[in-house]
């Protein structure tokens, strides 16, 4: 009989009632204690936990974010600075006369063609309700016999739509078009000048080894915000020559479309009018032509 024990080489071996069959379950744990002594291979490994190593190329679109960050808090500090120095009066700012004046028109223009584009769009439904309720009248004297199907308001309501429709291009687009360039003269303007009025004090205040790289510094951003300034006013002024030459053409051409809609419409309405009074005295008879009546016959005296 057999006892439960372990070999030299630390296989366990369980006794069996055969001699043959104990051999062969011996043999089989032995293979499996071989199997769960093998090592995994490197697919089947769990990942370890620890420190994460950041390579370099994963650190410089961090370091460019914080960067950008901090130019941008040092440009609105100085832009706001800026701003509230010119409306306190304590600063200085640069100013182009011929290109302020030429800003305040192109302001004066746009408030002029909204309100010319709100008094056609009123025109225009004023128009409308009239040539709805003349075509209302249209079909009641057709049901009266009285055949009259030519609307002359229909017309006159789509030359004043076009003319609308065109306006608000002109005023919502083309002109709102450059007043975004206008406020990106403005906003380069004030950093400008933000930038200038640093380097002034920098240049007041001492200059040593450590005031020396500053002020370096502030004259190389100085020269790099001068020329956005620069290159900001030179588009708009060739934006605002491009603008001028257009609303004229476009006015010119809505004027002279306008002006003939409205007076075809009345040349139109006139005619009409006239053939209408016409047609009144020729199939009307005159007061007093007409024979009496039955009524006016029986009261008359014998």
């Amino acid at each position: 009989m057999m006892v439960e024990g372990e070999n030299q080489r630390g296989e366990t071996l369980i006794p069996s009632e055969g001699e043959g069959s104990g051999g062969q379950e011996a043999i089989h744990m032995k293979e499996s204690v071989v199997e769960d002594n093998t090592e995994p291979d490197e697919g089947s490994r769990k990942p370890t936990t620890g420190p994460v190593v950041v390579t370099g190329n994963q650190k410089m679109p961090a370091i460019e974010k914080l960067e950008q960050v901090r130019k941008w808090s040092i440009t609105t500090y100085k832009c706001t600075k800026q701003v509230l120095s010119e409306k306190m009066g304590r600063g200085s700012r640069t100013v182009d006369p011929e290109l302020e004046a030429r800003i305040d028109i192109l302001r004066d223009d746009r408030r002029r063609y909204d309100h010319v584009t709100c008094l056609a769009q009123t025109l225009a439904t004023q128009l409308a309700q009239v040539t709805q309720t003349q075509r209302t009248l249209g079909d009641a004297f057709t049901e009266l016999s009285l055949k009259r199907r030519h609307y002359t308001g229909e017309v006159m309501v789509s030359a004043v739509n076009s003319f609308t429709s065109d306006m608000n291009t002109l005023v919502n687009k083309t002109i709102e078009d450059t007043m975004v360039n206008v406020k990106h003269y403005e906003t380069a303007r004030i950093e400008y000048d933000a930038y200038r009025c640093d380097l002034e004090d920098l240049n007041l205040g001492p200059r040593d080894t450590a005031t020396l790289p500053k002020l370096e510094q502030a004259q190389r951003t100085f020269q790099n915000q001068r020329e956005k300034y620069e290159k900001s006013r030179n588009d708009l002024s060739v934006k605002l020559k491009l603008l001028e030459e257009n609303k004229v053409k476009v006015l010119q051409h809505q004027l002279v479309l306008f002006h003939g809609a409205i007076a075809s419409n009345s040349t139109s309405n006139h005619q009409h009018l006239e053939l209408s009074l016409q047609q009144a005295s020729t199939k009307l008879p005159m007061p007093g032509t007409e024979p009496p009546s039955w009524l006016e016959e029986s009261s008359s005296p014998q």
